[in-house]
């Protein structure tokens, strides 16, 4: 696609529009009881809803004014990103439980983690596209990644590797904690207080610190797999913001249905697989061997099956489970009974 100057910069500011009321929203300024607010079930699915509506209109935009081929991309690459930060959420949950962040300030971390990787995600944009752009062999080295990036997600799931880490005790925030003193609790928001004359960091700050360095091991991983699918920056860019926009509000969505989605990361590892081997066919193609290429309709039909897939394994499985466990009490009162 050929977008204009005036294009990038109309798209860029709507989402720092979209991000601030989402911000007021949350923040309430007109309210009595003004500061953050915890969201239940049902906010939070209809503001999901939401934002996925306005990712759908703006990729039928997309498909209208660029054509059936940049469409494609464009909700192949959303969903592929999407699919991607519901994973990610799997650690930022992790990351909240750790440092037990109360309910109500979560918002506020979450949002910063979404400023934070957008801005990182375009920067690795404008160097991935430069990259590919005087060196097309780097397609072999982005597959490679892809695929052991999905035998690793696979390998930590077994493993258990994500539910055992703490947080806490990572190198970034270790280093703080050498140079400045720490408090045991939290100042509401506040990144910092003075206690007895003296500047302490507050366990908030040492959230957004974790969640930075997260945000740079997400993009890593996300901008190659979607540069598989599509090597227009623009796509490349809006359907990574879009998928990060409503993270917020399907974190607290997702939050009661965490164990419920057992087979995510086997989905996530298979598309991590499917589009490393489809850059691979693609870097060939470019060297003149004569292999077939994926086409954007069958990324796009593939991903979206695989996802399908996944989902509905995952509720079929929580289902059972849950059968499984009042079976046995509805087998002992049975007994009691006779």
């Amino acid at each position: 696609m050929n977008v204009p100057l005036w294009l990038w910069a109309t798209t860029i500011a709507a989402m720092i529009a979209i991000l601030v009321v989402d911000l007021i929203i949350v923040d309430r300024p007109w309210s009595k009881d003004k500061g953050p607010r915890e969201f239940g079930m049902k906010q939070a699915s209809w503001w999901a809803a939401f934002y996925i509506g306005i990712a759908i209109v703006f990729g039928f935009g997309v498909w209208y004014f660029g054509g059936g081929a940049a469409g494609a991309e464009y909700f192949a690459g959303f969903v592929t990103e999407k699919s991607l930060s519901i994973d990610n959420l799997f650690v930022f949950y992790l990351l909240m439980s750790s440092f037990a962040v109360p309910k109500k300030y979560q918002h506020e971390v979450l949002l910063v983690g979404i400023v934070i990787a957008l801005v990182m995600r375009g920067v690795f944009i404008v160097l991935g596209a430069q990259v590919i752009n005087a060196w097309s062999e780097v397609f072999y080295l982005f597959g490679a990644f892809l695929i052991y990036t999905g035998y690793k997600i696979v390998r930590d799931h077994v493993k258990g590797d994500e539910e055992e880490k703490d947080f806490t005790q990572t190198p970034v925030v270790r280093f703080l904690k050498r140079f400045w003193p720490v408090t045991d609790d939290y100042h509401g928001s506040s990144l910092t207080v003075k206690i007895d004359g003296k500047r302490h960091i507050t366990p908030m700050l040492m959230v957004i610190v974790a969640i930075g360095v997260i945000d740079l091991v997400f993009a890593v991983d996300s901008i190659p797999a979607i540069f598989g699918l599509t090597q227009d920056a623009y796509i490349v860019f809006t359907a990574n913001a879009f998928a990060l926009l409503g993270l917020r509000q399907l974190y607290f969505l997702l939050a009661g249905l965490m164990d419920r989605l057992a087979y995510i990361s086997w989905g996530l590892s298979a598309i991590m697989v499917f589009i490393g081997v489809k850059m691979i066919l693609h870097a060939l193609h470019e060297n003149g061997v004569h292999v077939p290429e994926v086409g954007i309709g069958l990324s796009l039909t593939v991903i979206i099956g695989i996802m399908g897939v996944t989902i509905a394994g995952s509720l079929i499985k929580s289902r059972m489970d849950e059968r499984r466990r009042i079976r046995p009490g509805v087998e002992k009162g049975s007994r009691d009974l006779r």
